[in-house]
């Protein structure tokens, strides 16, 4: 028997009156972003707390995350690493690029970010091929367009040590994944990249029902 809350409005206010503590510069920064037509591309506060317990509890100090937008992830994600932490930040816009990291720069964790503009796949095959970093993060947050998941997840597992996590956001689609008249490029490539992680023995899984569905694969 399956038992589950249903996260209503009142209870979500709830979870956030008892969970959620929120920087002045990360409320800042949502509350900016929530002026912006693409503002539902930012994760939840809780999703960001959540990000940063996580971190902190795998004991993270190598990073990578693929798709900034304005920053709340990246923002979460520096302040939960240690000073000498890195997290290697990949975003196809300038712009958004440059705005994550002012607010981490006036959050004083800017130091802890390299940030890199430009295609998400070039930028991973730099790491890989040129910079031969191959099996030495500990965390990858995938959070771009759908349709190259499975190549950024293919290149988070070589850029992982073995026991190093990827979380991989918004698998759920808005339920849109078992919504079998939803035949978008996106919700195709979500549920194909599903239905491939399922059978990955590289790794061990869990797909959870939080936020717009996260999943997290440990390289064994």
């Amino acid at each position: 028997m399956r038992i589950q809350v249903e996260l209503n409005e009142k209870l979500q206010d709830y979870v956030a009156d008892v969970s959620l503590r929120e920087s002045d510069l990360q409320r800042e920064l949502r509350s900016v972003t929530a002026k912006l037509p693409l503002h539902l591309m930012q994760i939840s506060p809780e999703q960001g707390q959540f990000l940063g317990v996580l971190l902190r509890a795998i004991g993270a100090k190598r990073t990578v995350e693929v798709g900034v937008f304005t920053g709340y992830s990246l923002l979460s994600t520096a302040l939960a690493l240690p000073d000498d932490g890195r997290v290697v930040a990949l975003d196809i816009s300038e712009e958004w690029s440059a705005m994550a990291l002012d607010y981490c720069k006036r959050a004083g964790v800017g130091h802890k970010v390299d940030l890199r503009v430009g295609d998400a796949r070039a930028s991973l095959a730099a790491l890989l091929e040129q910079e031969g970093e191959a099996g030495s993060y500990d965390f990858v947050f995938i959070d771009a367009d759908k349709e190259n998941y499975y190549s950024y997840y293919e290149s988070a597992l070589e850029l992982l040590r073995p026991g190093g996590l990827v979380a991989v956001d918004n698998v759920l689609w808005h339920g849109a994944v078992v919504d079998e008249s939803a035949q978008d490029s996106e919700t195709r490539a979500l549920r194909e990249f599903n239905a491939e992680l399922h059978y990955d023995e590289r790794v061990d899984l869990s797909v959870i029902p939080f936020a717009d569905g996260l999943t997290f694969a440990v390289k064994r």
